[in-house]
């Protein structure tokens, strides 16, 4: 993930450039599905890459595991559903998962190439694809940074805390405690899923759609099956990226449409205890 940041800042110059123009270009054009505004998208992206920064921070300076808490680490000790990969690590595995992850992030850029609706509104879909990527990385890099759990390769298979396929130093080192939840499962689900909505949205009559989807289920699907084959996620990690990452690369775009904006209705809201602003949407 804190390769994706150099991306936010390059994707945020773009933005400041050509949000006005899109604008203006939706206005004389009925072909985009979607609205967005410089007030509201950019602080968002700004947002987005400052709290990653701030996650990432956080993440760095996690304490590594001591002797005594490595002894610990024993496979009773993990939760029964998800016991099916304590103890096992595969760097040939890790390695593999760049793959598809790497894939995954190039798929909105050609789907947006190759199909003349998406094209004709590349600034404003790469203005989507930058917030879906900044809230995804901002959710994933604090909840990374502030959870402190084991990845499986730093437990034992067994009850005895010495087995295991890892080497000890890197069962210790404060990487290994990153296992909660899958950031690479998260980034790679957000990218494909909001390729597939975009898609969809520009072409709701198209026979593809389905296969687009298909595609956009299975990468993330293997990027999460090959993190746990390496031992760095457990399922319910990559289960919960996986959703996560899912839901935002659908909601943002969907957000952003325009029956679906004239849906929402904000009001103030308070109570004895409380004060602020109710956000309800309106399903018709």
């Amino acid at each position: 993930m804190k390769k994706l940041i150099p991306f936010f800042c390059l994707a945020l110059l773009f933005f400041l450039g050509n949000i006005q123009a899109q604008d203006s270009t939706y206005k004389s054009s009925s072909q985009s599905p979607y609205k967005t505004s410089f007030k509201v998208d950019g602080p968002v992206i700004a947002a987005g890459i400052g709290l990653s920064v701030l996650g990432l921070s956080l993440i760095q300076n996690k304490d590594s595991l001591t002797l005594t808490q490595l002894k610990t680490k024993t496979r009773s000790k993990v939760p029964f559903f998800d016991r099916g990969n304590a103890g096992q690590y595969s760097e040939q595995a890790d390695n593999d998962s760049y793959i598809p992850f790497y894939v995954s992030f190039g798929v909105p850029v050609v789907m947006m190439i190759a199909n003349k609706n998406e094209r004709e509104k590349a600034g404003q879909i790469l203005v989507l694809y930058t917030e879906t990527m900044a809230i995804t990385s901002t959710l994933f890099t604090l909840c990374d940074g502030l959870v402190n759990r084991s990845r499986p390769f730093v437990y034992s298979s067994t009850e005895d805390w010495r087995i295991s396929e890892a080497p000890d130093d890197k069962r210790r080192s404060n990487n290994s405690q990153r296992s909660f939840y899958a950031g690479h499962t998260a980034a790679s689900a957000a990218a494909t899923f909001f390729a597939a909505k975009v898609f969809q949205d520009f072409n709701p009559d198209s026979k593809a759609k389905t296969y687009v989807w298909i595609i956009a289920a299975a990468i993330p699907a293997s990027v999460g099956y090959l993190r746990y084959k390496a031992g760095d996620h457990f399922l319910s990690d990559n289960l919960l990226g996986y959703v996560i990452g899912g839901a935002t690369g659908i909601l943002v775009p969907q957000l952003h449409k325009i029956k679906a904006m004239k849906n929402f209705t904000v009001l103030p809201g308070s109570g004895d205890n409380y004060k602020g602003l109710t956000l309800v949407y309106h399903i018709q």
